[in-house]
């Protein structure tokens, strides 16, 4: 390829990077401070740095012919994007942009490690040429990063379930007021305001009391949506993710018929994303359960996001198998 494409490939790559670096500083400093005008530059941060990862992709397919998932940068490279654009989806739709900060920094950490396995533009393997890659890769590249915008969102409801567990716990005059308001230990979830996501804080009325005494990290944590907001959110995500992980486990056993003669050879791959599949399953059956609803179901998220990492990149790297990289 000559320099001046491989100068425009470098330069989208560096505008991506820069975007999701600068943008998730800004955001995790509308976080803390929730100032509308950090939200107002890390949003557009954001926008850009998928747009010009999107960018990068197709113009790598455009300038060489070669299609730009074949290796581990590629698909990290579109998993920085998903993870971002999935993000700003529901931000704008569900007022989600407060975890702007994780998901751009772990987007910046996917494609900063991406750019250590940039192989250049060589041709695919054999194996890999097949019109399956174009529809097997994006779907499950693409729930990957629903899992990862729901892990971001199961470790806030967790810290701020934990927070107000020691509130009810630790002080006798909240723990009196919560009492008086017939709130139990677990922390309950309020799906009152659901319709329109309003300001309900009735989950955390611990908090609240601690919060109206003056208590400074109190108000803060007050200030973050509620608890049931972010227990539906998280649903609501990982409701976009598990069909897309179902429906790329379906195309990966039909492109591994054509490839290798079988649709299913428990594979390490193969293994390992039949475990996650079966996780966010496990995730989905148990929120419809009352009782299991919230900590629970956000502790399931969690290790169902560690299998994704498990499967995506443990199982590809660093264990022989007909996926991996190494190979």
């Amino acid at each position: 390829m000559d320099p001046t494409r491989q100068l425009l490939d470098q330069a989208l790559l560096e505008i991506g990077i820069a975007a999701y670096v600068t943008g998730a500083l800004v955001l995790f400093a509308y976080f803390l401070t929730r100032r509308p005008v950090l939200r107002s530059i890390g949003m557009p941060l954001a926008i850009l740095g998928a747009a010009s990862q999107f960018a990068e992709l197709g113009a790598r397919w455009w300038m060489t012919g070669v299609w730009p998932l074949t290796n581990l940068y590629g698909s990290l490279s579109l998993f920085s994007a998903c993870a971002v654009t999935i993000f700003v989806v529901f931000a704008y739709r569900y007022e989600m942009d407060f975890i702007g900060g994780p998901v751009l920094a772990l987007a910046a950490i996917a494609l900063g490690y991406a750019t250590t396995w940039n192989e250049g533009y060589m041709p695919a393997v054999p194996a890999l040429q097949s019109y399956w890659i174009k529809i097997h890769v994006p779907i499950v590249i693409t729930a990957y990063a629903s899992f990862m915008v729901a892990f971001c969102l199961s470790l806030l409801y967790l810290v701020k379930a934990a927070v107000e567990h020691r509130y009810r716990t630790g002080s006798p005059s909240v723990r009196g007021v919560a009492a008086g308001a017939g709130a139990s230990i677990d922390v309950p979830l309020n799906y009152a305001a659901l319709p329109g996501f309003g300001a309900v804080r009735t989950d955390t009325p611990a908090l609240a009391s601690a919060a109206a005494a003056g208590d400074g990290a109190a108000q803060w944590l007050s200030g973050l949506p509620s608890l049931a907001k972010l227990d539906i959110m998280q649903y609501r995500v990982i409701a976009v993710g598990l069909p897309l992980l179902s429906l790329g486990i379906i195309t990966g056993a039909m492109w591994a018929k054509e490839a290798w003669g079988a649709y299913w050879q428990w594979d390490p791959k193969e293994t390992a994303a039949l475990l996650s599949w079966i996780v966010y399953a496990a995730y989905m059956h148990l929120h419809t359960r009352p009782e299991w609803r919230g900590t629970r179901t956000s502790i399931v998220s969690v290790i169902g996001f560690a299998s994704i990492v498990f499967c995506y990149l443990g199982v590809n790297i660093w264990i022989s198998g007909l996926h991996s990289y190494k190979m």
